[in-house]
């Protein structure tokens, strides 16, 4: 008699929501020191405040570089890569002599808010 297989139902992978901040690039960054990971974060958390509350209210080609390239340079260094790939095609278009649209410095506002409510669900479970 033939058997016939059964066939097992197909299970794929449960993939992980990608954080916002790459913790394997952080700790790196950091040489596995916990305690300068928690310091660099509540830094660029304020890097994030001041520079991005700067961005919106600059008015003239400079001032919009600057402050585009200085929260590009930190996301990178902390591995916020939603942030810096945003910003690098901010800068992009600067320099392709192209005004920022609207929706650009949005989109970077909702991605320094979503890093910037990660930092702080970590350094209050830190501080538990």
């Amino acid at each position: 008699m033939a058997q016939t297989a059964v066939k097992a139902p197909i299970v794929l992978p449960r993939t992980r929501p990608m954080r916002p901040v790459d913790l394997v690039h952080l700790a790196k960054q950091c040489l596995g020191d916990e305690n300068l990971e928690l310091e660099v974060l509540r830094l660029f958390d304020q890097t994030l405040f001041t520079y991005f509350g700067r961005l919106r209210l600059a008015l003239s080609f400079d001032d919009l570089a600057i402050n585009v390239h200085s929260i590009k340079g930190a996301a990178s260094g902390v591995g916020a890569w939603t942030i810096s790939e945003i910003a690098r095609a901010m800068e992009d278009d600067l320099r392709a002599g192209r005004p920022l649209r609207s929706e650009a410095i949005d989109d970077l506002g909702l991605a320094v808010e979503e890093v910037r409510d990660f930092i702080a669900r970590m350094l209050a479970d830190q501080a538990e």
